[in-house]
């Protein structure tokens, strides 16, 4: 099979030896009677990719390794004792590597059947974005339709999430990013305000906006940029406030001063999504599974920026690494032109 090869590690976009396509890997083999083997049509890249061939994310790999995590396809074949999917049905998933390739094998356990009339392709793109944000903000900071929601790199992978969930849950949304093409898209997604961080002073503009609304401040900050950004938004956030730490795409890991978390009785959430699958496997299942039932729904849109093939591997990370992407990047491994599940 065609797949994604990490050969060694350092930055995709500058090193050309360290991502190849080979197209001669095998095909992964039922190795359990519960194992099913699924036809990858769509798998999503995220900033942990890229810190995975970096070798700078949390767990580390034996060279040579398949990158990749969520992904959807058709289930090709099952394993003796399968009794929650046939062949033919439309699934999603996410693996801790591996899903960059033609063919996957994962337990019955870790898959989710696609609903009826939802896109594959958005599938594919559900689960560690959209499932970062739901556990971030239904599960950790359990947000309210009385809350304020500030989102950092708001049109990222993960950001854009968040702003659809803040809505769907009902709260007022802050949006912020860089550039008019950002804010235009955040806007579509029902932001209630959007800082464009080119023009604008974070501070003052979210002030000026809480003032119009008669609001005293922030009350859950959503930051996956970290750095100078995180530092500025802790002055806008209200007594009693939750902080969720989701990621360092500025490359700066933020210092938050315990003292005036002391003070202003802050609750500072760590969210590593990828270890509740060790943890607490019920809160992402709980949590995939409305995730679909809302895009079933047309609750929540999942934007693609582009859909690259795995020859273009390297363009693919560049829009990750440079942040040129408005919503997420995917590679597609087969047609996807009107390819829905046909439950």
């Amino acid at each position: 099979m065609e797949a994604l090869l990490c050969r060694k590690l350092g930055d995709p976009t500058l090193d050309n030896s360290s991502i190849e396509v080979s197209k001669s890997v095998p095909i992964p083999e039922l190795k359990s009677p519960t194992d099913v083997r699924i036809k990858v049509k769509a798998c999503s890249l995220n900033y942990a990719n890229y810190l995975q061939i970096l070798g700078k994310y949390q767990e580390k790999y034996p060279l040579p390794f398949i990158p990749g995590s969520d992904y959807s396809g058709i289930v090709e074949a099952v394993g003796s004792n399968v009794s929650n999917f046939k062949v033919g049905d439309p699934v999603c998933s996410v693996a801790n590597v591996g899903s960059f390739a033609q063919y996957i094998v994962a337990d019955q356990s870790e898959l989710f059947l696609v609903p009826k009339d939802c896109d594959l392709l958005a599938a594919g793109a559900l689960p560690v974005a959209f499932g970062t944000s739901h556990v971030a903000l239904v599960h950790r900071a359990q947000l309210t339709s009385k809350q304020v929601l500030l989102v950092l790199g708001a049109a990222g992978g993960v950001g854009f999430s968040a702003v659809q969930i803040g809505k769907v849950l009902g709260a007022t949304v802050i949006a912020v990013a860089r550039g008019a093409e950002k804010n235009k898209f955040l806007k579509s997604l029902g932001a209630d305000y959007v800082v464009d961080l080119i023009y604008e002073n974070v501070i003052e503009s979210v002030k000026k906006f809480l003032k119009s609304r008669n609001l005293k401040g922030v009350d859950v900050l959503y930051d996956p940029v970290g750095g100078k950004l995180t530092k500025d938004c802790m002055k806008l956030l209200n007594w009693g406030a939750q902080i969720l730490i989701i990621g360092f795409a500025s490359g700066d890991i933020p210092v938050i001063p315990a003292n005036i978390a002391l003070v202003k009785n802050w609750t500072i959430h760590g969210l590593y999504w990828g270890s509740y699958r060790i943890h607490q496997p019920g809160v992402l299942e709980d949590s995939l599974k409305e995730l679909l039932s809302w895009m079933s729904r047309d609750l929540i849109t999942v934007h693609i920026s582009r859909a690259y093939s795995l020859s273009e591997a390297r363009l693919a990370f560049s829009a990750i690494k440079d942040r040129k992407a408005v919503g997420k990047v995917m590679f597609t491994l087969d047609d996807l032109n009107g390819v829905r599940s046909k439950l």
